[in-house]
Protein backbone atom coordinates (compact mmCIF):
# COMPACT_ATOMS: atom_id res chain seq x y z
CA UNK A 1 0.00 0.00 0.00
CA UNK A 2 1.33 3.50 -0.94
CA UNK A 3 1.14 6.67 1.09
CA UNK A 4 -1.55 8.08 -1.34
CA UNK A 5 -3.71 5.01 -0.82
CA UNK A 6 -3.50 5.49 2.93
CA UNK A 7 -4.79 9.11 2.96
CA UNK A 8 -8.57 8.47 2.46
CA UNK A 9 -8.45 5.99 5.29
CA UNK A 10 -6.82 8.51 7.54
CA UNK A 11 -9.51 11.05 6.67
CA UNK A 12 -12.26 8.59 7.37
CA UNK A 13 -10.73 7.78 10.71
CA UNK A 14 -10.55 11.44 11.64
CA UNK A 15 -14.26 11.98 10.73
CA UNK A 16 -15.21 8.95 12.81
CA UNK A 17 -13.33 10.26 15.82
CA UNK A 18 -15.04 13.68 15.62
CA UNK A 19 -18.37 11.95 15.38
CA UNK A 20 -17.67 9.88 18.48
CA UNK A 21 -16.80 12.97 20.50
CA UNK A 22 -19.91 14.76 19.29
CA UNK A 23 -22.09 11.86 20.34
CA UNK A 24 -20.45 11.81 23.78
CA UNK A 25 -21.24 15.50 24.21
CA UNK A 26 -24.89 14.73 23.75
CA UNK A 27 -24.83 12.06 26.52
CA UNK A 28 -25.88 12.84 30.11
CA UNK A 29 -22.99 13.75 32.44
CA UNK A 30 -22.91 10.43 34.44
CA UNK A 31 -22.70 8.41 31.27
CA UNK A 32 -20.00 10.70 29.96
CA UNK A 33 -17.87 10.13 33.04
CA UNK A 34 -18.20 6.39 32.70
CA UNK A 35 -17.38 6.32 29.02
CA UNK A 36 -14.32 8.59 29.00
CA UNK A 37 -11.78 6.03 30.28
CA UNK A 38 -12.95 3.48 27.75
CA UNK A 39 -12.75 5.98 24.97
CA UNK A 40 -9.21 7.05 25.74
CA UNK A 41 -8.15 3.45 26.24
CA UNK A 42 -9.02 2.60 22.71
CA UNK A 43 -6.70 2.95 19.80
CA UNK A 44 -3.74 1.07 21.65
CA UNK A 45 -3.19 3.50 24.52
CA UNK A 46 -1.90 2.27 27.98
CA UNK A 47 -4.19 1.33 30.83
CA UNK A 48 -3.45 3.40 33.97
CA UNK A 49 -3.58 1.82 37.44
CA UNK A 50 -2.91 4.83 39.53
CA UNK A 51 -0.63 4.94 42.63
CA UNK A 52 -1.15 1.42 44.05
CA UNK A 53 -0.44 -0.35 40.76
CA UNK A 54 2.86 1.42 40.30
CA UNK A 55 3.75 0.71 43.94
CA UNK A 56 3.20 -3.03 43.42
CA UNK A 57 5.37 -2.93 40.31
CA UNK A 58 8.14 -1.11 42.23
CA UNK A 59 8.00 -3.60 45.11
CA UNK A 60 8.20 -6.52 42.69
CA UNK A 61 11.19 -4.92 40.95
CA UNK A 62 12.90 -4.38 44.31
CA UNK A 63 12.31 -8.04 45.19
CA UNK A 64 13.77 -9.00 41.81
CA UNK A 65 16.87 -6.86 42.44
CA UNK A 66 17.34 -8.33 45.93
CA UNK A 67 17.05 -11.86 44.58
CA UNK A 68 19.55 -11.07 41.81
CA UNK A 69 22.00 -9.73 44.39
CA UNK A 70 21.58 -12.87 46.54
CA UNK A 71 22.05 -15.05 43.46
CA UNK A 72 25.25 -13.21 42.54
CA UNK A 73 26.66 -13.48 46.08
CA UNK A 74 25.90 -17.20 46.22
CA UNK A 75 27.49 -17.80 42.82
CA UNK A 76 30.61 -15.88 43.84
CA UNK A 77 30.90 -17.75 47.13
CA UNK A 78 30.49 -21.10 45.36
CA UNK A 79 33.22 -20.22 42.86
CA UNK A 80 35.60 -19.17 45.64
CA UNK A 81 34.89 -22.30 47.65
CA UNK A 82 35.39 -24.50 44.59
CA UNK A 83 38.95 -23.14 44.37
CA UNK A 84 39.48 -24.08 48.02
CA UNK A 85 38.16 -27.61 47.40
CA UNK A 86 40.43 -28.00 44.39
CA UNK A 87 43.37 -26.84 46.51
CA UNK A 88 42.59 -29.46 49.14
CA UNK A 89 42.07 -32.31 46.67
CA UNK A 90 45.36 -31.47 44.94
CA UNK A 91 47.21 -32.13 48.18
CA UNK A 92 45.12 -34.27 50.50
CA UNK A 93 43.56 -37.67 49.88
CA UNK A 94 42.63 -38.36 53.50
CA UNK A 95 39.12 -39.45 54.56
CA UNK A 96 38.46 -35.94 55.87
CA UNK A 97 39.34 -34.43 52.49
CA UNK A 98 37.15 -36.93 50.64
CA UNK A 99 34.26 -36.12 52.96
CA UNK A 100 34.74 -32.40 52.27
CA UNK A 101 34.47 -33.09 48.53
CA UNK A 102 31.26 -35.10 49.02
CA UNK A 103 29.75 -32.41 51.27
CA UNK A 104 30.58 -29.73 48.72
CA UNK A 105 28.91 -31.76 45.98
CA UNK A 106 25.78 -32.07 48.14
CA UNK A 107 25.80 -28.30 48.70
CA UNK A 108 26.16 -27.87 44.95
CA UNK A 109 22.90 -29.73 44.45
CA UNK A 110 21.19 -27.47 47.01
CA UNK A 111 22.58 -24.45 45.20
CA UNK A 112 21.29 -25.75 41.85
CA UNK A 113 17.80 -26.19 43.33
CA UNK A 114 17.76 -22.68 44.83
CA UNK A 115 19.11 -21.19 41.60
CA UNK A 116 16.46 -23.01 39.56
CA UNK A 117 13.74 -21.60 41.81
CA UNK A 118 15.13 -18.09 41.35
CA UNK A 119 15.48 -18.35 37.58
CA UNK A 120 11.96 -19.80 37.25
CA UNK A 121 10.52 -16.89 39.25
CA UNK A 122 12.36 -14.36 37.10
CA UNK A 123 11.29 -15.97 33.84
CA UNK A 124 7.66 -16.29 34.95
CA UNK A 125 7.03 -12.54 35.30
CA UNK A 126 7.74 -9.67 32.92
CA UNK A 127 7.71 -6.69 35.25
CA UNK A 128 8.12 -4.28 32.32
CA UNK A 129 4.78 -5.18 30.66
CA UNK A 130 2.48 -2.23 30.14
CA UNK A 131 -0.59 -4.21 31.18
CA UNK A 132 0.94 -5.76 34.34
CA UNK A 133 -1.85 -6.43 36.78
CA UNK A 134 -1.32 -5.44 40.43
CA UNK A 135 -2.15 -8.98 41.53
CA UNK A 136 0.46 -10.38 39.15
CA UNK A 137 3.05 -7.89 40.45
CA UNK A 138 2.24 -8.91 44.03
CA UNK A 139 2.60 -12.59 43.16
CA UNK A 140 5.91 -11.91 41.43
CA UNK A 141 7.16 -10.02 44.47
CA UNK A 142 6.23 -12.92 46.78
CA UNK A 143 7.85 -15.56 44.57
CA UNK A 144 11.03 -13.54 44.11
CA UNK A 145 11.24 -12.86 47.87
CA UNK A 146 10.89 -16.60 48.55
CA UNK A 147 13.62 -17.37 46.01
CA UNK A 148 15.86 -14.73 47.58
CA UNK A 149 15.35 -16.15 51.07
CA UNK A 150 16.27 -19.63 49.84
CA UNK A 151 19.40 -18.28 48.14
CA UNK A 152 20.40 -16.54 51.38
CA UNK A 153 19.84 -19.72 53.43
CA UNK A 154 21.95 -21.82 51.07
CA UNK A 155 24.70 -19.20 51.13
CA UNK A 156 24.70 -19.32 54.93
CA UNK A 157 25.17 -23.12 54.72
CA UNK A 158 27.96 -22.59 52.21
CA UNK A 159 29.65 -20.06 54.51
CA UNK A 160 29.50 -22.44 57.48
CA UNK A 161 30.93 -25.23 55.33
CA UNK A 162 33.74 -22.94 54.20
CA UNK A 163 34.61 -22.05 57.79
CA UNK A 164 34.84 -25.75 58.63
CA UNK A 165 37.40 -26.23 55.86
CA UNK A 166 39.91 -24.05 57.70
CA UNK A 167 42.28 -26.79 59.00
CA UNK A 168 42.22 -28.78 55.75
CA UNK A 169 42.72 -25.69 53.62
CA UNK A 170 45.48 -24.34 55.86
CA UNK A 171 47.38 -27.62 55.65
CA UNK A 172 46.93 -27.78 51.88
CA UNK A 173 48.08 -24.19 51.38
CA UNK A 174 51.10 -24.84 53.58
CA UNK A 175 52.10 -27.81 51.45
CA UNK A 176 51.57 -25.86 48.26
CA UNK A 177 53.68 -23.04 49.65
CA UNK A 178 56.44 -25.56 50.37
CA UNK A 179 56.30 -27.11 46.94
CA UNK A 180 58.24 -24.66 44.75
CA UNK A 181 61.02 -23.98 47.34
CA UNK A 182 61.40 -27.72 48.04
CA UNK A 183 61.79 -28.55 44.34
CA UNK A 184 64.27 -25.71 43.88
CA UNK A 185 66.34 -26.85 46.87
CA UNK A 186 66.45 -30.36 45.44
CA UNK A 187 67.67 -29.03 42.09
CA UNK A 188 70.34 -26.90 43.74
CA UNK A 189 71.48 -29.87 45.85
CA UNK A 190 71.89 -31.96 42.69
CA UNK A 191 73.90 -29.18 41.09
CA UNK A 192 76.09 -28.89 44.18
CA UNK A 193 76.70 -32.64 44.23
CA UNK A 194 77.63 -32.61 40.54
CA UNK A 195 80.07 -29.73 41.05
CA UNK A 196 81.67 -31.42 44.07
CA UNK A 197 82.07 -34.63 42.09
CA UNK A 198 83.73 -32.76 39.22
CA UNK A 199 86.17 -31.15 41.65
CA UNK A 200 87.11 -34.52 43.17
CA UNK A 201 87.70 -36.06 39.77
CA UNK A 202 89.86 -33.12 38.80
CA UNK A 203 92.11 -33.96 41.78
CA UNK A 204 92.72 -37.46 40.42
CA UNK A 205 90.13 -39.40 42.46
CA UNK A 206 87.61 -41.43 40.47
CA UNK A 207 84.74 -41.58 42.99
CA UNK A 208 82.92 -44.12 40.81
CA UNK A 209 80.48 -45.13 43.54
CA UNK A 210 79.48 -41.51 44.15
CA UNK A 211 79.02 -40.97 40.42
CA UNK A 212 76.74 -44.01 40.27
CA UNK A 213 74.66 -42.74 43.19
CA UNK A 214 74.33 -39.33 41.56
CA UNK A 215 73.31 -40.88 38.24
CA UNK A 216 70.60 -42.87 40.03
CA UNK A 217 68.96 -39.56 41.00
CA UNK A 218 68.46 -38.48 37.38
CA UNK A 219 65.02 -40.18 37.02
CA UNK A 220 63.91 -38.49 40.21
CA UNK A 221 64.90 -35.10 38.80
CA UNK A 222 62.88 -35.86 35.66
CA UNK A 223 59.79 -36.52 37.77
CA UNK A 224 60.37 -33.32 39.72
CA UNK A 225 60.50 -31.39 36.46
CA UNK A 226 57.26 -33.02 35.30
CA UNK A 227 55.59 -31.31 38.23
CA UNK A 228 53.03 -31.94 40.93
CA UNK A 229 50.19 -31.84 38.43
CA UNK A 230 51.31 -35.22 37.15
CA UNK A 231 52.67 -36.87 40.30
CA UNK A 232 50.69 -35.15 43.08
CA UNK A 233 51.77 -32.60 45.65
CA UNK A 234 52.53 -34.97 48.59
CA UNK A 235 54.52 -37.33 46.37
CA UNK A 236 56.43 -34.43 44.82
CA UNK A 237 57.28 -33.00 48.24
CA UNK A 238 58.50 -36.40 49.43
CA UNK A 239 60.52 -36.86 46.24
CA UNK A 240 62.08 -33.40 46.61
CA UNK A 241 63.07 -34.12 50.22
CA UNK A 242 64.55 -37.49 49.24
CA UNK A 243 66.52 -36.03 46.33
CA UNK A 244 67.77 -33.22 48.57
CA UNK A 245 68.91 -35.69 51.24
CA UNK A 246 70.61 -38.07 48.81
CA UNK A 247 72.26 -35.31 46.80
CA UNK A 248 73.58 -33.66 49.97
CA UNK A 249 75.04 -36.99 51.05
CA UNK A 250 76.84 -37.36 47.72
CA UNK A 251 78.11 -33.78 47.89
CA UNK A 252 79.32 -34.19 51.47
CA UNK A 253 81.11 -37.46 50.76
CA UNK A 254 82.66 -36.03 47.61
CA UNK A 255 83.91 -32.99 49.50
CA UNK A 256 85.38 -35.23 52.21
CA UNK A 257 86.95 -37.73 49.83
CA UNK A 258 90.42 -36.11 49.61
CA UNK A 259 90.60 -36.00 53.40
CA UNK A 260 89.44 -39.60 53.61
CA UNK A 261 92.14 -40.69 51.19
CA UNK A 262 94.77 -38.84 53.22
CA UNK A 263 93.51 -40.43 56.44
CA UNK A 264 93.72 -43.92 54.94
CA UNK A 265 97.28 -43.20 53.78
CA UNK A 266 98.19 -42.08 57.29
CA UNK A 267 96.63 -45.15 58.91
CA UNK A 268 98.46 -47.47 56.52
CA UNK A 269 101.80 -46.01 57.57
CA UNK A 270 100.90 -45.95 61.28
CA UNK A 271 99.64 -49.54 61.41
CA UNK A 272 102.66 -50.85 59.48
CA UNK A 273 104.92 -49.22 62.05
CA UNK A 274 102.88 -50.65 64.92
CA UNK A 275 102.94 -54.16 63.40
CA UNK A 276 106.72 -53.99 63.16
CA UNK A 277 106.99 -52.83 66.78
CA UNK A 278 104.73 -55.65 67.98
CA UNK A 279 106.83 -58.19 66.13
CA UNK A 280 109.79 -57.00 68.19
CA UNK A 281 107.82 -56.97 71.44
CA UNK A 282 106.41 -60.43 70.82
CA UNK A 283 109.99 -61.71 70.84
CA UNK A 284 110.30 -60.68 74.51
CA UNK A 285 107.41 -62.88 75.65
CA UNK A 286 109.39 -66.13 75.62
CA UNK A 287 112.04 -64.87 78.10
CA UNK A 288 109.23 -63.66 80.38
CA UNK A 289 107.58 -67.07 80.26
CA UNK A 290 110.88 -68.71 81.07
CA UNK A 291 111.20 -66.51 84.15
CA UNK A 292 107.63 -67.34 85.19
CA UNK A 293 108.21 -71.07 84.74
CA UNK A 294 111.42 -70.92 86.76
CA UNK A 295 110.08 -69.00 89.75
CA UNK A 296 106.33 -69.71 90.03
CA UNK A 297 103.95 -72.66 89.98
CA UNK A 298 102.39 -73.80 86.72
CA UNK A 299 99.02 -72.29 87.66
CA UNK A 300 100.64 -68.85 87.48
CA UNK A 301 101.71 -69.04 83.83
CA UNK A 302 99.97 -71.90 82.00
CA UNK A 303 97.31 -69.61 80.44
CA UNK A 304 100.15 -67.51 78.94
CA UNK A 305 101.80 -70.37 77.07
CA UNK A 306 100.03 -69.71 73.71
CA UNK A 307 100.93 -65.99 73.70
CA UNK A 308 104.14 -66.12 71.59
CA UNK A 309 102.62 -68.28 68.88
CA UNK A 310 99.32 -66.36 68.85
CA UNK A 311 101.18 -63.05 68.67
CA UNK A 312 103.11 -64.23 65.64
CA UNK A 313 99.90 -65.42 63.94
CA UNK A 314 98.12 -62.12 64.66
CA UNK A 315 100.98 -60.02 63.33
CA UNK A 316 101.20 -62.11 60.19
CA UNK A 317 97.44 -61.77 59.58
CA UNK A 318 97.68 -58.03 60.23
CA UNK A 319 100.41 -57.68 57.63
CA UNK A 320 98.29 -59.55 55.06
CA UNK A 321 95.31 -57.29 55.75
CA UNK A 322 97.57 -54.26 55.41
CA UNK A 323 98.50 -55.39 51.91
CA UNK A 324 94.81 -55.82 51.04
CA UNK A 325 94.05 -52.37 52.44
CA UNK A 326 96.85 -50.83 50.39
CA UNK A 327 95.52 -52.48 47.23
CA UNK A 328 91.99 -51.26 47.97
CA UNK A 329 93.40 -47.76 48.49
CA UNK A 330 95.18 -47.87 45.14
CA UNK A 331 91.96 -48.97 43.47
CA UNK A 332 90.07 -46.25 45.36
CA UNK A 333 87.77 -48.77 47.02
CA UNK A 334 87.55 -46.61 50.12
CA UNK A 335 85.05 -48.70 52.08
CA UNK A 336 87.09 -51.88 51.55
CA UNK A 337 90.29 -50.11 52.56
CA UNK A 338 88.68 -48.79 55.74
CA UNK A 339 87.28 -52.23 56.61
CA UNK A 340 90.70 -53.93 56.19
CA UNK A 341 92.38 -51.30 58.33
CA UNK A 342 89.80 -51.84 61.10
CA UNK A 343 90.61 -55.58 61.04
CA UNK A 344 94.34 -54.81 61.27
CA UNK A 345 93.78 -52.56 64.24
CA UNK A 346 91.72 -55.22 66.07
CA UNK A 347 94.43 -57.86 65.48
CA UNK A 348 97.19 -55.58 66.72
CA UNK A 349 95.16 -54.54 69.78
CA UNK A 350 94.63 -58.18 70.75
CA UNK A 351 98.33 -58.91 70.27
CA UNK A 352 99.35 -55.87 72.28
CA UNK A 353 97.13 -56.92 75.18
CA UNK A 354 98.44 -60.49 75.16
CA UNK A 355 102.12 -59.41 75.03
CA UNK A 356 101.55 -56.84 77.75
CA UNK A 357 99.73 -59.40 79.92
CA UNK A 358 102.84 -61.57 80.15
CA UNK A 359 105.00 -58.73 81.40
CA UNK A 360 102.28 -57.47 83.76
CA UNK A 361 101.85 -60.99 85.16
CA UNK A 362 105.52 -61.28 86.03
CA UNK A 363 105.52 -57.82 87.61
CA UNK A 364 102.48 -58.49 89.79
CA UNK A 365 103.68 -61.92 90.86
CA UNK A 366 107.05 -60.43 91.81
CA UNK A 367 105.34 -57.81 93.97
CA UNK A 368 103.02 -60.20 95.79
CA UNK A 369 105.77 -62.78 96.31
CA UNK A 370 107.93 -60.13 98.00
CA UNK A 371 105.15 -58.69 100.16
CA UNK A 372 101.64 -60.24 100.07
CA UNK A 373 100.55 -58.08 103.01
CA UNK A 374 100.15 -55.02 100.86
CA UNK A 375 97.57 -56.83 98.69
CA UNK A 376 95.90 -58.29 101.79
CA UNK A 377 95.57 -54.90 103.52
CA UNK A 378 94.30 -53.25 100.39
CA UNK A 379 91.57 -55.85 100.09
CA UNK A 380 90.62 -55.81 103.80
CA UNK A 381 90.30 -52.01 103.67
CA UNK A 382 87.84 -52.27 100.78
CA UNK A 383 85.72 -54.79 102.70
CA UNK A 384 85.79 -52.77 105.96
CA UNK A 385 84.82 -49.61 104.10
CA UNK A 386 81.79 -51.42 102.67
CA UNK A 387 80.88 -52.78 106.11
CA UNK A 388 80.99 -49.31 107.68
CA UNK A 389 78.69 -47.98 104.99
CA UNK A 390 76.28 -50.88 105.52
CA UNK A 391 76.11 -50.10 109.27
CA UNK A 392 75.77 -46.31 108.88
CA UNK A 393 72.55 -45.23 110.64
CA UNK A 394 71.60 -48.83 111.52
CA UNK A 395 71.98 -51.04 114.57
CA UNK A 396 72.16 -54.16 112.39
CA UNK A 397 73.10 -54.36 108.70
CA UNK A 398 70.65 -55.30 105.98
CA UNK A 399 71.07 -59.03 105.26
CA UNK A 400 71.20 -58.26 101.55
CA UNK A 401 74.42 -56.35 102.20
CA UNK A 402 75.83 -58.25 105.15
CA UNK A 403 75.72 -61.70 103.53
CA UNK A 404 77.91 -60.94 100.47
CA UNK A 405 80.37 -59.01 102.67
CA UNK A 406 80.65 -61.90 105.13
CA UNK A 407 81.25 -64.27 102.18
CA UNK A 408 83.90 -61.89 100.86
CA UNK A 409 85.73 -61.92 104.23
CA UNK A 410 85.70 -65.72 104.26
CA UNK A 411 86.93 -65.82 100.67
CA UNK A 412 89.80 -63.49 101.49
CA UNK A 413 90.76 -65.62 104.48
CA UNK A 414 90.90 -68.73 102.31
CA UNK A 415 93.03 -66.93 99.73
CA UNK A 416 95.48 -65.84 102.45
CA UNK A 417 95.61 -69.38 103.83
CA UNK A 418 96.47 -70.63 100.36
CA UNK A 419 99.78 -68.76 100.49
CA UNK A 420 101.11 -71.25 102.98
CA UNK A 421 103.19 -73.97 101.42
CA UNK A 422 106.33 -74.42 99.40
CA UNK A 423 104.97 -73.24 96.02
CA UNK A 424 101.97 -70.99 96.68
CA UNK A 425 99.64 -70.13 93.80
CA UNK A 426 100.17 -66.39 93.83
CA UNK A 427 98.11 -65.87 90.73
CA UNK A 428 95.09 -67.56 92.32
CA UNK A 429 95.62 -65.35 95.35
CA UNK A 430 95.62 -62.20 93.19
CA UNK A 431 92.49 -63.21 91.30
CA UNK A 432 90.71 -63.96 94.59
CA UNK A 433 91.60 -60.63 96.17
CA UNK A 434 90.45 -58.85 93.01
CA UNK A 435 87.13 -60.70 93.19
CA UNK A 436 86.70 -59.75 96.87
CA UNK A 437 87.27 -56.06 96.07
CA UNK A 438 84.72 -56.23 93.26
CA UNK A 439 82.15 -57.71 95.65
CA UNK A 440 82.76 -54.91 98.16
CA UNK A 441 82.46 -52.28 95.44
CA UNK A 442 79.17 -53.79 94.24
CA UNK A 443 77.67 -53.68 97.76
CA UNK A 444 78.75 -50.05 98.17
CA UNK A 445 77.12 -49.16 94.85
CA UNK A 446 73.85 -50.85 95.85
CA UNK A 447 73.71 -49.07 99.21
CA UNK A 448 74.30 -45.65 97.65
CA UNK A 449 71.66 -46.23 94.97
CA UNK A 450 69.07 -47.29 97.56
CA UNK A 451 69.79 -44.34 99.83
CA UNK A 452 69.82 -41.95 96.89
CA UNK A 453 66.41 -43.21 95.77
CA UNK A 454 65.06 -42.91 99.34
CA UNK A 455 66.22 -39.33 99.56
Amino acid sequence: MTATDAQPRAGAGGISAVRDVFVLMLLPVPLLAAALPAAFAGGGTRRWFGGRGESQRAEAQAAKDAAASAFYELDTAQRDLRISIETITAVDSSPAARKAVDDFAALGRRIDEASHTYITAVDAHDLDRDDLEPSVAARARAELATAKDELVRVKAELDRFGQGLGPLLGSAETQLARLAPAVERARQALLGASNALDAVRASGLRADDLAARLAALAPELTKLNQGAGRHGVPETLQRADRVLRDAEAVRSEAAGLPGRAAEIDHRLVSLRTRAQALTTRAGSVEPVLSELRRRFSAACWQDLQPVPEQAAVNVRQAEEKLKEAAQARDEQRWADATSRLSTVRALLNATDEAVSAAGDRLHRLDDVAKDPQQEIQRTRFAVRDAQRLAMAGRSTPDPRHARPLDDAVARLDRAVAGLDGRHPDYWHFLTETEAVRQTAAHVVSEIREERGAGA
